[in-house]
């Protein structure tokens, strides 16, 4: 069949992710859809995908997504009248220990938010619900009877269905050659069958969508890694309506197959396989099999499941799936290319996120905005060096593995380091630095002291590193401390148009004196938050934006995106340029004013003002502000000159008690303030009205700006969502993220950051709370209100503002 010459969009592959954007596009109204496939429908990677359907994820955003599976895959095939083998047989989750089975009640307390049933059981019910298993193991377990499992090559046929009979057209045998974007903005995609050019492109090829997409340079870190499973011979105890078995601890998943029993794994370590290895026939590919590495979770296996030792082996399966160095997909627009959409990465799991996904995609594309929140598998979040092969090859066996591992909180990866070091870093590693990394940078979580090793001890409630973070907070609180945070991006833009692009592109007013630092927000069209930083106008054409680290290349593509095509402005990435030590506390002025002439006082030097100013023999950008609610000042340094500085400040420093400070204490102290935090607490679904910030919304400034008429329309109403912040008042619970939150015993939302108060001596949090009758000062203040955390309640103080602090006096002290 010739290739058509125009279509209005246009994808490329077909497995279940992009027959399903082609189900969804055409459910959507698109009417000029078209896939082409390399091969047959599924016969990527989908066809040798086990096919089990979760619903809970051990975040909201997630879970938001992955619920959609079961809504769908339960009603398709009674729409296109193509079978799925979709069944609600329910899963078993079971943990072996006591620190397993508290995250299996977090999962548990997600499903709240939800409605998903979900129920915590002991080791008797979840034999009686799974007889085979040996309960000795068995510290308790989860059932959730609405998962189960699917046929992804049936079901990815009924999505095709579906969207056939929207009139999408479908071409197999179609291997696409080459992608090149037009001068009119199209995209041409060449097949043996012709030229196809598009206005709208998708990229959802699985694992070699890395390799499709690296010559229009658009950065899709993939790695192949081996993905094993077996099919036993029948067994008697294999019947029909048996859930779905995870055995996290013991790295397995078992689902019942025709009398069979399917055990897959996600071994602690996984086996990457570089492209070049693959076959060169690359439809329905089989891989050798591997018995010394199937051997440990075959083992665990039989372990939890006896009867599985007499078993015979039907099948031994080795596939290649595609996984990403965070574990987290590539969904949305790519970076520098208007229209041109990826859909790849699922991390073995496309078949669970692949409606949700596909939906979520298909909304962007008719739409032009995501309608959701995507940041944490927004494309745009990687950075380059991302792509490199050895890095991503040593990362994609570490996600592998993480998707069983223990989810701790604050839990560092230990792939792909160090890729990225400051010129501090082997200062800070001399001073008993624990580093962690945030987009390959190694950054200062703790810092232990003399005797004590810097090695993270990972725990729910009270980790190694607790005590230690204590003393630093305190060294904020009472006297000074110094925090690394090289890792910020940052971004200059200047030009003449460079303050009617950002007045246009900011809710806030950029046209400012310069010297003058102004914290603000831009906004989706919904008026949600899609970026958030700090904006310092250097000159009347130059403005320097500072983002954090994790969003830095999203920051960046947002930003590039939405510049006007007449606008004479540029934006360069300096983020390496400047190293930057904030100094923070009481004592931050004294110390400074020791090793530099400028004066520092509140008259010359207030809050939210930027000055350069001497310190040793560097020029240091000096910006007054504070992520901890202190006095205190952040300095850019020119990287080739951070040593000196550092060292000089140290120095001055040892007269003060100048504590070293690392990122774990900036997350208490800031939680404390109840400073917010993008990708957490603001997100593109939140308001900057809703967020509790609505000062950073200039509605008085002139001109127009993205999101103004949502937020107008917000302006002045009583919300019914709404920020608060929440301290338990038992000082033992900690709070991370994702618990719930009960007025009067119903849910009215969740934690969407917490940590322990070290100041207040208990826990804190804060989330948005729901309340159709509006969130008032009324209902903060007489209202009943819990934390729920792994299905413990405890009470909690709730209010508009930080405990600590509340009226920002210290900031500006």
């Amino acid at each position: 069949m010739a290739a058509p010459r125009h279509v209005e969009i246009a994808i490329v592959g077909g497995g279940v992710v992009g027959c399903s954007i082609a189900y969804h596009l055409t459910k959507l109204g698109a009417k000029d859809v078209a896939l082409f496939e390399r091969g047959v429908l599924t016969s990527g990677t989908t066809w040798h995908a086990a096919g089990l359907i979760m619903q809970l994820r051990l975040s909201h955003s997630m879970t938001a997504m992955a619920r959609y599976n079961v809504e769908l895959y339960a009603s398709l095939e009674a729409e296109t009248g193509q079978a799925t083998g979709f069944k609600q047989n329910g899963t078993l989750g079971v943990a072996h220990t006591k620190e397993r089975l508290f995250d299996l009640q977090r999962y548990a307390t997600i499903a709240k938010s939800f409605e998903i049933e979900a129920h915590i059981i002991g080791a008797k019910e979840a034999k009686a619900i799974y007889p085979a298993i040996d309960e000795d193991l068995v510290a308790g377990a989860i059932t959730i009877p609405g998962d189960g499992q699917t046929n992804p090559v049936d079901t990815t046929m009924s999505l095709a269905a579906g969207a056939r009979q929207r009139g999408a057209r479908i071409f197999e045998e179609s291997p696409v050659s080459g992608i090149a974007r037009l001068a009119s903005g199209a995209y041409r995609v060449e097949t043996p069958h012709g030229s196809t050019e598009c206005e709208k492109l998708v990229l959802a090829t699985g694992l070699w969508t890395r390799d499709l997409a690296a010559p229009l340079g658009i950065p899709v870190p993939l790695h192949a890694c081996e993905h094993f499973y077996v099919v036993t011979e029948a067994l008697d105890f294999a019947t029909p309506g048996l859930p779905v078995l995870r055995d996290t601890d013991g790295h397995v998943y078992i689902k019942e197959d025709a009398g069979k029993l399917l055990v897959g794994a996600f071994e602690p370590q996984g086996k990457p396989l570089p492209m070049d290895r693959l076959p060169a026939e690359q439809r329905f590919i089989e891989l050798p099999e591997d018995w010394d590495h199937f051997e440990l979770p075959y083992t665990k296996a039989m372990e939890i499941l006896p009867g599985l030792a007499k078993a015979g082996i039907a099948k031994f399966m080795n596939g290649p799936e595609s996984f990403t160095p965070d574990q987290h997909f590539a969904l949305g627009e790519a970076p520098g290319y208007p229209r041109l959409y990826i859909a790849a990465g699922f991390n073995s799991e496309g078949v669970e996120m692949g409606a949700g996904a596909g939906r979520a995609l298909a909304e962007w594309i008719v739409e032009g905005e995501a309608g959701s929140d995507l940041s944490d598998v927004d494309v745009a979040r990687f950075h380059p060096f991302q792509v490199n092969k050895r890095y991503l090859g040593e990362c994609a066996g570490e996600s592998l593995g993480e998707i069983y591992a223990m989810p701790w909180p604050y839990k560092d990866r230990a792939a792909g380091r160090p890729v990225r070091k400051s010129p501090l870093h082997d200062r800070l590693a001399a001073r008993g630095a624990c580093f962690g990394e945030a987009l390959g940078w190694e950054r200062a979580n703790w810092f232990a002291p003399p005797g004590t090793e810097p090695v993270n001890r990972y725990d729910h409630h009270r980790p190694n590193w607790f005590h230690h973070v204590a003393a630093e907070c305190a060294a904020v609180r009472t006297n000074v401390g110094m925090l690394e945070q090289s890792s910020f991006g940052k971004h200059l833009v200047q030009g003449r148009d460079a303050c009617r692009a950002l007045q246009r592109l900011c809710a806030g007013d950029m046209d400012t004196a310069p010297g003058r630092i102004v914290y603000t927000h831009m906004l989706n069209e919904r008026g949600g938050i899609e970026v958030d930083v700090t904006v310092n106008r250097l000159a009347g054409d130059r403005y320097l934006i500072v983002s954090s680290a994790a969003f830095q290349p999203r920051d960046r593509a947002w930003i590039e995106r939405h510049f006007a095509a007449d606008e004479h402005v540029t934006l360069t990435d300096v983020t390496s340029a400047y190293a930057v030590l904030s100094v923070q506390g009481p004592n931050s002025r004294t110390l400074l004013s020791s090793l530099t002439d400028a004066d520092m006082s509140n008259e010359a030097f207030p809050f939210g003002a930027s000055r350069e100013v001497d310190l040793g023999y560097a020029r240091v950008l000096a910006n007054r502000l504070s992520f901890v609610g202190e006095l205190g000042w952040e300095l850019y340094i020119p990287s080739e000159c951070a040593q000196d500085v550092f060292d000089r400040i140290v120095a001055a420093g040892e007269a003060f008690d100048l504590a070293l400070v690392g990122y774990h204490a900036l997350e208490h102290l800031r939680s404390e303030r109840g400073f917010r935090e993008f990708g957490l607490d603001l997100t593109p679904d939140d308001t900057p009205y809703e967020a509790g910030l609505g000062f950073v919304v200039k509605l008085g400034k002139a001109g127009d700006f993205i999101g103004r008429a949502a937020m107008e329309a917000r302006h002045g109403r009583v919300l019914e969502k709404r920020m608060m912040l929440f301290k338990l008042r038992d000082p033992g619970p900690i709070l991370f993220k994702d618990e719930l939150i009960r007025l009067d015993g119903h849910i009215v939302g969740y934690i969407s950051s917490g940590a322990y108060g070290h100041t207040l001596g208990a826990a804190v949090g804060m989330g948005y709370v729901h309340h159709r009758d509006g969130v008032t000062g009324d209902l903060v203040g007489n209202g009943n209100f819990e934390i729920e955390i792994a299905c413990a309640r405890y009470p909690a103080d709730a209010s508009l503002r930080s405990f600590y602090d509340p009226e920002g006096a210290r900031v500006r002290g």
